[in-house]
């Protein structure tokens, strides 16, 4: 059976169904690949940008105590690395979501297929292999489908997950050297 035969004997329901997993696999890989490339680019940039933006607080607080320099420093640090955990986790929930649902949508519109090859049984009144396997095998594709949407989209959240975790890392630890810097010099310029 080739494509155009499975298309023509499927309904409305099944085709809608197949255009939602068309749509979901096709959102996942551009989301992905977009959240991979992004969430790599922070783990290389994450530190520079920290680095940066605190060293142009720092010249605005020279004249405070050591203690509201430290306050206000961590305070900074911790709205910048909320920023990036915000900003890697965009379209995160596409891929979830996708990953969670698509298995659902295909086992759906196998019971669908199903549910049709039954009722065709039963108007014919013949239970044979000839009769059962088209439409038991049309059915199952969908099944297929829905595990083809499903997988890529598990990976690929997955890796985008650790990604986004390696880049918070490293904003976490150049956070606390950056606060230790701040620390250093205050106590430096004491002395």
């Amino acid at each position: 059976m080739d494509f155009t035969q499975y298309w023509q004997a499927t309904d409305f329901l099944a085709k809608s169904l197949f255009f939602i997993l068309l749509t979901l696999s096709v959102a996942t890989w551009v989301v992905g690949i977009l959240r991979l490339i992004q969430s790599r680019k922070l783990a290389k940039t994450v530190a520079q940008q920290l680095t940066d933006n605190i060293r142009g607080e720092q010249t605005q607080l020279t004249n405070l105590p050591t203690e509201q320099q430290k306050t206000i420093t961590e305070q900074h640090l911790l709205q910048q690395i909320n920023r990036y955990r915000f900003d890697s986790e965009k379209g995160l929930s596409v891929l979830g979501t996708t990953a969670a649902i698509a298995p659902f949508i295909g086992l759906f519109g196998t019971v669908w297929g199903i549910f049709h090859a039954l009722h065709r049984i039963g108007e014919t009144g013949q239970a044979g292999l000839g009769q059962v396997a088209a439409p038991v095998g049309e059915a199952l594709i969908m099944t297929g489908l829905g595990l083809a949407v499903a997988i890529p989209a598990v990976i690929l959240y997955n890796l985008a997950v650790r990604f986004n975790r390696k880049a918070l890392h490293i904003a976490n630890d150049t956070a606390h050297s950056l606060l230790s810097d701040v620390l250093t010099r205050q106590t430096q310029n004491i002395h």
